[in-house]
């Protein structure tokens, strides 16, 4: 299946001069999203992930069944004030500024096998967010993987050391 026909492309958005890769039409069809979250999961299947990290909020609609395909617990961060327990946050950076991304202190477990997933590498900021908060905790980060890499922004670099799993690339 050709996932790359189900990204819409849609210039100027959020501002002028960027084109916005939208997976709205892949959510949208049935056959893509499931082979979609089949092939996110595929690589993992047998590193014994215990627990699959998203992060907020189009990263839930890849992570909650990937964790469900890999018999894994779902670990959400979110956005700082969010969370109802307690919880550990870190600022980041992003394109127009910083912001504070958080996760349950009890989400992770000192020995967790986890994978963190996202929909999208840009910069790559969130997920190196994502992955401090793990490693804090003292999880073990198995992978990475993302349903769309855009490469001319070279997030991947941000994330040497770790394995990365992208199926699109543009």
């Amino acid at each position: 299946m050709k996932l790359q026909d189900f990204i819409r492309d849609v210039p100027n958005f959020p501002r002028e001069g960027v084109i916005f890769k939208d997976i709205t039409p892949l959510l949208q069809n049935v056959e893509a999203f499931r082979y979609a979250v089949d092939q996110m999961a595929e690589p993992y299947k047998d590193k014994n992930i215990q627990s699959v990290v998203a992060i907020e909020a189009r990263g839930f609609i890849f992570g909650a069944p990937i964790a469900y395909n890999l018999g894994a617990s779902f670990v959400p961060v979110r956005k700082m004030g969010k969370l109802p327990a307690e919880s550990i946050n870190v600022e980041y950076s992003l394109e127009y500024g910083t912001t504070i991304a958080e996760m349950h202190r009890d989400g992770v477990t000192p020995g967790t096998r986890v994978l963190v997933v996202d929909d999208l590498l840009a910069t790559g900021g969130t997920l190196v967010a994502a992955i401090e908060l793990v490693e804090r905790l003292g999880g073990e980060i198995t992978g990475v993987v993302v349903l769309v890499e855009l490469r001319e922004l070279d997030g991947r670099r941000k994330l040497e050391g770790y394995e990365v799993t992208s199926l699109l690339k543009f």
